[in-house]
């Protein structure tokens, strides 16, 4: 014969609250493992720093860059007003030997 417990109700209520103890363990874990409102808003702050060293690193790249694409014109220029004058230069010189070469009667270097 199986031996039966003195109340069914009571060994119900017995399995019921050793399964309840395992619940709240259970729970007891989840709440250790979540983060809290103090460390949500310490990510925040966190974040918020982030963003704004990130925004003032954008800011300060672009100053950068622009300066460098001024310096880059400026250096452009130069070097174009140089080699048009060159380019004067040179064509004051061609026109100038021309007139000595028609002066002394001498076939051309330049043909035209």
């Amino acid at each position: 014969m199986t031996e039966e417990p003195e109340s069914l109700i009571l060994e119900l209520l017995r399995q019921m609250r050793a399964e309840l103890g395992d619940v709240r363990s259970d729970i007891g874990q989840m709440r250790a493992e979540f983060a809290t409102k103090s460390d949500l808003n310490l990510l925040r702050a966190d974040l918020h720093s982030l963003r704004a060293d990130v925004a003032s690193d954008l800011l300060s790249t672009r100053k950068e860059l622009g300066e460098q694409i001024v310096g880059l014109r400026r250096a452009v220029i130069e070097y174009h007003t140089s080699v048009i004058g060159h380019g004067v230069l040179i064509s004051e010189l061609e026109a100038r030997m021309r007139r000595v070469e028609q002066h002394l009667n001498l076939p051309s270097l330049f043909p035209a």
